[in-house]
């Protein structure tokens, strides 16, 4: 003779074929991805900068109060609040020898943010190396740092500074990183520190070998000591995704 299972059972094995199909759909529905859960950004901003050799205490100070003074600027902050999705992604690579992620992504949608970031970035700890390695950098930068951007962006944008060229003799030129970049829609923009022996012909190095993409462009800092007003029209322009004013823009051609 059959046994006969009870209701109940069969009631408790519907609720829990129930339950399932529940937890099921709620995971297709809701996927857990970071770029899913985190708002979208105007920009995306990897500012990545020159540490060599040729970068002193003086020079390193220069450049990071430059960017913590750019973020902290009333004109800037406008830029990025007033964008179609009110903030923005940023992170800094710092580079000579090797490339370091000295600061992971942080988003920015208010001028608290932007207050704290900048202080984040005046206590960066100083990375020292003796050489000024751009592909090694620019590969890092595309196979690690973009990647990773934890929401959609609109424009993904790289900000390169420094006042060198190539000198590792890399196994890639640093122009074929940077075509690759320009092909995923990823803009490179350049920023040479224009002092020293090398001064003259490093915009048309970065020009060259560095700057690609969509609206890419090159704003040269006359020394140092001009790091911080360059950078700031840098970001402004980067920010806002508008094109370089057409009176700049002839004058570097």
């Amino acid at each position: 003779m059959r046994s006969r299972v009870p209701a109940i059972v069969w009631g408790l094995i519907a609720a829990a074929v129930v339950i399932a199909i529940l937890v099921l759909a709620s995971s297709v529905l809701s996927p857990s991805r970071a770029e899913d859960q985190q708002p979208d950004v105007d920009t995306a901003l990897i500012v990545s900068v020159d540490v060599s050799n040729s970068v002193d205490e003086h020079r390193y100070k220069l450049q990071m109060e430059g960017i913590a003074k750019a973020l902290e600027d009333p004109e800037v902050l406008k830029a990025i609040l007033n964008g179609p999705q009110g903030g923005i992604l940023f992170s800094m690579v710092t580079w000579a020898d090797k490339p370091k992620l000295s600061l992971p992504w942080q988003r920015i949608a208010s001028a608290a943010d932007a207050v704290a970031v900048a202080a984040k970035v005046r206590a960066l700890p100083r990375q020292t190396g003796e050489f000024t390695c751009v592909s090694g950098m620019l590969r890092s930068i595309s196979d690690k740092v973009v990647p990773q951007i934890p929401a959609k962006a609109l424009r993904i944008v790289v900000d390169v500074s420094g006042d060198g060229s190539e000198n590792c003799n890399p196994e890639e030129p640093p122009a074929l990183v940077r075509d690759e970049l320009a092909a995923a829609g990823v803009t490179v923009n350049g920023l040479p520190i224009l002092e020293g022996d090398e001064g003259p012909t490093l915009e048309q190095w970065f020009r060259d070998n560095v700057m690609g993409g969509p609206g890419s462009f090159i704003l040269p800092a006359n020394g140092f000591s001009d790091f911080g007003r360059a950078i700031r029209q840098k970001f402004m322009i980067e920010i806002s995704g508008r094109p370089l004013p057409v009176k700049q823009a002839r004058a570097s051609d």
